[in-house]
């Protein structure tokens, strides 16, 4: 189903909302690549919902432009990149303000605890919602684009983090992820034999093995921090 949820500005969005059978043993905020709230993020926060948890998935290109499903065409790339550039260029908080709403909805309908998982984009929103949105007790960003610039490296995370790179990614230099690493030691990172966007079974760079350990990794990570 989808809410619309209103952030500390007034500003209301829509959240894709996934819930688990029986009590939810706690959330997940569902954070978009730039392709918006589509099909496979939807097809993600199910997934996670048939773990048992709350899943939400906010519209966080909404503060650019309302209703945004992208495929994965070229085009579709260009149009997404467009849409990031314009949420980034906002002036703070911008999105965080979105997701911080994500999730304390999540909190309050759940009655449990809240992590964030995010992909490509929101990898690097669900890095920084680790050291800026209040309320969560993990964060598992899928290569986050930008995430390992030391802009994004000086943050300090305040829940626990799992961080998943792909040694093929040419988005994200291996050489920043080790920089990344030596920088955080408190972040458990893993790095796959996989490119960019290798969980993202709608695309050609999905790399099931990978998505799989990565999924297993994660789960595990959000039973142990979220119950």
């Amino acid at each position: 189903m989808t809410v619309n949820l209103t952030s500390a500005d007034g500003f209301v969005f829509p959240a894709y909302v996934a819930q688990p059978k029986g009590t939810p043993k706690g959330a997940v905020v569902v954070v978009q690549e730039i392709f918006g709230v589509n099909a496979h993020i939807r097809e993600v926060a199910d997934g996670y919902a048939a773990q048992g948890y709350l899943a939400v998935a906010p519209a966080t290109f909404h503060r650019a432009k309302h209703g945004v499903e992208l495929g994965y065409t070229p085009d579709d790339m260009q149009a997404g990149m467009a849409l990031k550039t314009a949420v980034e260029a906002l002036p703070a908080p911008g999105a965080m303000a979105d997701i911080q709403a994500a999730v304390d909805y999540a909190a309050k309908t759940s009655g449990g605890k809240v992590g964030i998982v995010g992909y490509c984009w929101g990898g690097l929103l669900a890095w920084r919602a680790a050291a800026l949105v209040k309320g969560l007790s993990a964060a598992v960003p899928y290569y986050g684009g930008g995430s390992t610039t030391d802009e994004e490296i000086a943050r300090h995370p305040n829940c626990p983090v799992l961080a998943h790179y792909a040694e093929e990614d040419h988005w994200i230099p291996l050489d920043t992820v080790e920089k990344f690493k030596h920088a955080h030691p408190e972040v458990e990172v893993h790095l796959y034999p996989a490119n960019h966007g290798f969980n993202c079974d709608h695309r050609g760079a999905y790399q099931e093995a990978s998505a799989k350990l990565a999924l297993v990794r994660t789960l595990a990570f959000f039973g142990k921090h979220l119950g």
